[in-house]
């Protein structure tokens, strides 16, 4: 039943996308180090061409790039936005956000309440998320080349027709 889930069936095509590529680790790691960083930024809608982008312009390899910017999803995404926002008002030395929910709306002074911290927080998490999976990177390329990854059993049509 575990196997019906995209999510599963997508990580494992990214395992092995990863692990066929025709580079050396340490090139790989740096691509994968480049998409976490990306990952970690608040510019969720525009990571992957962003990513994409700085891969291009740096020279690292796209592919891994590309693959690790899936660290923020739609399921994780939260967390870590909430996390990065914590982090970056406690750095900042800011109070809580309160808002006015019957006031005049948004206003820039309520962006940059918001904005500061998270862009303050994604550095300071995007900075050792980026080398400790540059580091797994380097370490588990090698022994996933080695690796047979079996195909997953695909369901038999019935012969009735």
């Amino acid at each position: 039943m575990w196997r019906r889930w995209g999510f599963f069936r997508q990580f494992k095509l990214n395992v092995i996308q990863l692990a066929r590529l025709r580079s050396e680790p340490d090139a790989i790691g740096r691509g994968m180090a480049l998409g976490l960083f990306v990952g970690f930024t608040p510019t969720f809608g525009v990571q992957l061409f962003l990513v994409i982008l700085l891969a291009f312009l740096l020279r690292q390899n796209k592919i891994a790039s590309f693959v690790g910017v899936w660290v923020t999803n739609p399921l994780t995404a939260p967390l870590i936005y909430g996390l990065e926002y914590k982090i970056g008002r406690l750095l900042l030395g800011m109070p809580h956000l309160s808002a006015d929910p019957f006031g005049d709306g948004l206003s820039w002074s309520l962006g940059a309440q918001v904005g500061a911290p998270l862009l303050i927080g994604s550095v300071v998490l995007g900075i050792p998320v980026a080398v400790i999976g540059y580091s797994m990177t380097v370490r588990l390329i090698p022994s996933l080349r080695q690796w047979k990854i079996p195909r997953w059993p695909r369901r038999r049509k019935s012969l009735e027709k």
